[in-house]
């Protein structure tokens, strides 16, 4: 059994390994008549494209992508939608030390534990590498989707959040930044995890307004749960909030709720500690979300580890990393939560016209 797909409706399928020939994935149940051409991809892979500046894995890949399925005439048919990514900037020689011995805190042993094989070049399916495709995906969701607006930001890194929000801030910087005083100090922090072979991890936040009062469904397909199972799916991801998340158990009762008055058409909220969604449904306030990223795994910093062969002995992994790779994870994150609203959608549709 495996388990490469995500969405009920509005599905999509990864392929590929961070090493191999390429990468991409199978998008199905994406409504006829949609404009798509590859130009409504591409802006969005080149946000998450690595080797953009010093603060990223250096590895240069274009991330061209390409259509090979499910367009006619520019317009979607209704059929499987096939995206394409090539590898152009592999250097697998980098990952011989890690063919004998597990990176702690990776999945090296993890996948050897479960399959008895692995694809050590990179990480393999385990790679950030594979999110791309996500991304390429994530731009044929928000056709389905286009009465919302998905917007993300790192709102910390090394444990150094923002002190404040500026929206026109976010594409001004390397780090999704909506600070720039952080941004600047997250200069001098990744600078140093860099120089000292380390890593460093971040919080990513990310809002989509626009969400109409309905969509998501009790108990079994709850949009909460939904965005927390994507969310929780991207590599190196260890938690997952929606709107007050943990600091909602430190409130009280009166304090949490999200008092509502009359409104125009439709009830006016005096906050959104819910996070834009009561009972698993969204309410039509802002849908929010934060996502955990842990450092990265491979560092220069040799850290104890075992063989393959149970022997002990210390590692550090060569190669091109992100120091931080919870900044590339921005994009990744807006990616997910389009997918999960555009499947949203549909099944709304499905069941309520």
């Amino acid at each position: 059994m495996s388990w490469n797909s995500f969405g009920r409706v509005f599905r999509f399928t990864t392929w590929g390994e961070s090493h191999g020939p390429a990468i991409g994935v199978v998008v199905d149940g994406c409504p006829p008549g949609l404009a798509l051409s590859e130009a409504d991809i591409q802006p969005w892979l080149d946000k998450r494209r690595p080797g953009q500046s010093r603060f990223t894995t250096q590895r240069q890949e274009p991330d061209q992508v390409r259509i090979l399925s499910g367009v006619f005439e520019g317009r979607t048919t209704g059929t499987p939608i096939s995206l394409v990514i090539d590898n152009v900037d592999q250097r697998s020689k980098d990952y011989s030390e890690v063919a004998q011995a597990y990176r702690p805190g990776h999945a090296d042993y993890a996948y050897d534990a479960k399959y008895r094989l692995r694809d050590y070049r990179g990480g393999g399916r385990s790679s950030a590498r594979e999110t791309a495709a996500r991304v390429a995906a994530g731009a044929v969701a928000r056709l389905v989707i286009p009465e919302v607006t998905i917007r993300a930001w790192v709102a910390e890194i090394g444990g150094d959040a923002v002190q404040s929000f500026d929206a026109g801030e976010i594409d001004r910087n390397p780090f999704f930044c909506p600070d720039a005083a952080a941004a600047a100090r997250w200069e001098t922090l990744i600078d140093g995890a860099r120089k000292a072979g380390s890593s460093l991890g971040a919080i990513v936040a990310c809002e989509a307004t626009g969400v109409a009062a309905g969509w998501g469904a009790p108990l079994y397909a709850k949009l909460d749960a939904e965005l927390a199972a994507a969310a929780m799916s991207i590599n190196a991801v260890k938690g997952v909030e929606i709107g007050d998340g943990f600091a909602a158990a430190r409130l009280s009762g009166e304090e949490n709720a999200d008092r509502m008055r009359p409104g125009d058409g439709a009830p006016a909220f005096d906050s959104n500690h819910a996070g834009g969604i009561a009972g698993g449904i969204a309410t039509g306030q802002p849908v929010r979300l934060r996502v955990a990223f842990k450092p990265t795994s491979s560092i220069l910093t040799p850290v104890d580890t075992i063989t393959r062969d149970g022997e002990a002995t210390e590692i550090a992994t060569k190669g091109r990393h992100d120091p931080c790779v919870g900044i590339r994870g921005a994009p990744v994150v807006e990616a997910m939560m389009a997918l999960v609203l555009a499947d949203q959608k549909l099944l709304h549709r499905a069941q309520c016209g």
